[in-house]
């Protein structure tokens, strides 16, 4: 091992020791000169103890190191590992001084990879849109409206999350925006979708409800699993009635799986009662939706009692396809 690579893994041991007793006079000392003079991948660890034990104290000093690693960053914060962890650290503290959120927001680094260049920076614009979001800066709609067209998916997933989390009424419509323009990632539509049920279930509702009978399979899947993530009970109805009339298997099986997730009181005792009178094929459908919920014991056995109820349908199989093997036994 090269003598400075084997430096680097002493630092990176000496700091990662103090997590044993962080705010120590000679822990913090240690903590601000790694992030002061430290190469990148000990600022960045020094942030993340920073973060993890909340060090308020350590905020101006991480705010510094912001500055100094925006300083030939290609050689000095590679990938951005030093830059990202300290906007995490920031905005998790709720730092007030929004300068290194309004720059990371922007921050484009291109780095050479084969073949060309990469942008490094997507998750570094996403920790500091959620440090606007946290901060509630006046510029926060601006910034994560233009986060959702960024080249990079990580980023304009963080947007789409970051208006989620925010809850802002006028996050709607730059989300029904981009979902109506479409996006070359289904992921992302999906996630503007969940955002805009966060922000505004009742508008939104039957803005999403709109998408479950187009052609597009992808954006009436993205739709319906937006409501049965909302867990608003107005859904239930919404996707029972797609359900009932969908004529594709496929998204007949993703209807139920909607349903399943809205996890509702309502919605379980519907798909339990499929599990106790439907035929084979729908019973089944209804068995693979509730495995969404496998980890919940008392759910587990309420189905596991149904299914081996059924004298005229060997459920077994099904039941430990979705609940794991050892959720059916017959002598029970």
């Amino acid at each position: 091992m090269a003598p400075q690579s084997r430096r680097l893994e002493e630092t990176l041991a000496e700091l990662g020791a103090l997590r044993a007793d962080p705010r120590a006079d000679a822990a913090a000392a240690k903590l601000r000169q790694a992030i002061a003079k430290g190469p990148s991948h000990a600022a960045a660890l020094a942030a993340d103890i920073a973060r993890e034990f909340e060090i308020e104290e350590l905020c101006e000093d991480l705010a510094a190191g912001f500055a100094r690693f925006l300083e030939k960053p290609e050689k000095s914060d590679p990938g951005c590992r030093a830059k990202e962890a300290i906007a995490e650290a920031l905005q998790w503290m709720g730092h007030e001084d929004e300068r290194v959120f309004l720059r990371g927001v922007q921050y484009v680094q291109m780095e050479p990879v084969w073949g060309g260049q990469a942008d490094t920076a997507a998750g570094l614009r996403g920790a500091c849109a959620r440090g606007l979001v946290r901060t509630n800066h006046p510029d926060a709609l601006v910034e994560l409206a233009q986060l959702l067209a960024d080249p990079e998916l990580p980023a304009r997933v963080a947007a789409a999350r970051c208006f989620a989390h925010w809850g802002h009424p006028a996050g709607a419509a730059p989300l029904r925006l981009k979902v109506l323009l479409g996006d070359p990632e289904p992921e992302l539509i999906g996630e503007c979708m969940t955002a805009l049920m966060a922000i505004d279930p009742q508008g939104s509702l039957p803005f999403l409800a709109g998408f479950l009978d187009r052609d597009d399979r992808v954006l009436a899947e993205a739709a319906a699993l937006a409501l049965g993530e909302s867990r608003h009970p107005e859904a239930f109805p919404v996707l029972r009635g797609w359900w009932e009339r969908t004529v594709d298997p496929d998204l007949a099986r993703a209807a139920l799986t909607s349903i399943a997730v809205l996890r509702l009181e309502e919605t379980l005792d519907f798909l339990l009662e499929m599990v106790a009178r439907e035929p084979g094929p729908l019973a089944r459908d209804a068995l693979a939706a509730l495995g969404v919920h496998r980890d919940d014991e008392s759910l587990a056995e309420r189905v596991r009692q149904t299914a081996q109820a059924r004298d005229d349908l060997d459920l077994g199989p099904a039941v430990q396809e979705a609940f794991g093997p050892d959720r059916f036994d017959p002598d029970r």
